[in-house]
């Protein structure tokens, strides 16, 4: 893929973040998602690139755009593959609260995991425990592991996992074993993402979250040298014909990155929309002007930027489009 795109992209989720961070702590989720895809989507039509859309909004008829099988771009560039997250955490928006995002991944065509709304039992890693536990292993064995190749007592790791019922075994036998433990409200994809950045603290992550947001955070574990393992969770025999349908022969195997996200450049690119770990919130400034911070990666070079961008807002007509098609 061309280098350009890493800074195209970054635009796209620039005015994503832009158009949902209105909607902090204002208690509408839904109105804040919906800024965001559609600002995302307008937004796409400037990108040089021909993309079809495979971690989306939903199916065509559950979503009226970026949905799964869209085509975006501007049709004048390279085939790719499309995940995207407008706003991830519409519920960290809606309360205010910490680690929402905007996020986009690219890959070659093909390259992406066509990965269906459905759980997936995860387990993320940073660099120094690549290839050294499993997510076949209980969690007690997996935290051995990790206290051994870190060189730390159970006691000093960190642990982050989502704060739901479905996890409350797995919380229990992360105390039982002494390990700490952050609980994160929502934000998958940056809960996933976390062990890779050492400021934040974390170790791993493990327990169960959306599919689609797998997929966005193995695109950005390829890039920060990182690792997730995976393992999709079909509810019933309807789940399990879908993932089938979508091409998975066997949709109950542990998927590796090269499954997720293929063995081929990725490029990520992801905007703050509330403060989190390791990306600022968009920050409101005089004079009509808003900071946002971003991060654009890509795996080919394993080069990351961070990019903070001052934007003049009588000078983002989109945003306007976007405001007024959600007022009609």
């Amino acid at each position: 893929m061309e280098r350009e795109l890493s800074l195209e992209i970054v635009r796209v989720t620039e005015l994503a973040a832009l158009a949902s961070a209105p909607w902090t702590g204002r208690g509408n989720k839904n109105a804040a998602d919906d800024a965001a895809t559609q600002a995302m989507r307008a937004m796409f039509d400037s990108v040089s690139i021909q993309g079809t859309v495979v971690i989306g909004e939903g199916e065509m008829d559950e979503a009226p755009m970026l949905y799964i099988g869209e085509r975006v771009g501007s049709m004048d560039g390279p085939e790719v593959d499309v995940a995207v997250d407008p706003l991830e955490g519409t519920e960290i928006v809606a309360k205010g609260l910490n680690n929402a995002l905007s996020v986009i991944a690219i890959a070659n065509k093909g390259c992406l995991l066509h990965a269906p709304d459905i759980y997936m039992e995860k387990l993320a890693v940073g660099p120094a425990l690549v290839d050294k536990v499993k997510l076949d292993d209980p969690i007690d064995v997996t935290l051995q592991k990790a206290s051994k190749h870190l060189n730390k007592p159970i006691s000093e790791l960190t642990v982050m996992i989502l704060d739901r019922e479905r996890h409350a075994e797995m919380i229990q036998t992360l105390r039982r074993m002494g390990a700490r433990i952050k609980l994160l409200s929502d934000g998958d994809v940056a809960g996933a993402m976390a062990p890779a950045f050492p400021e934040t603290g974390i170790d791993m992550y493990v327990g169960s979250g959306g599919a689609p947001e797998g997929v966005l955070a193995a695109a950005a574990l390829k890039c920060l040298g990182g690792q997730i393992q995976g393992r999709l969770m079909p509810a019933n025999a309807a789940d399990y014909e879908r993932c089938k349908f979508m091409g998975m022969d066997d949709p109950r195997k542990v998927l590796t990155m090269d499954d997720m996200v293929g063995t081929e450049d990725v490029i990520f690119a992801a905007t703050g929309i509330t403060p989190g770990e390791f990306l600022e919130g968009v920050r409101y400034l005089p004079g009509n002007r808003v900071e946002t911070h971003s991060m654009v990666m890509r795996a080919a070079t394993r080069t990351i930027r961070h990019i903070k961008s001052l934007h003049y807002i009588p000078n983002k007509p989109l945003l306007d489009v976007v405001q007024k098609a959600q007022c009609s």
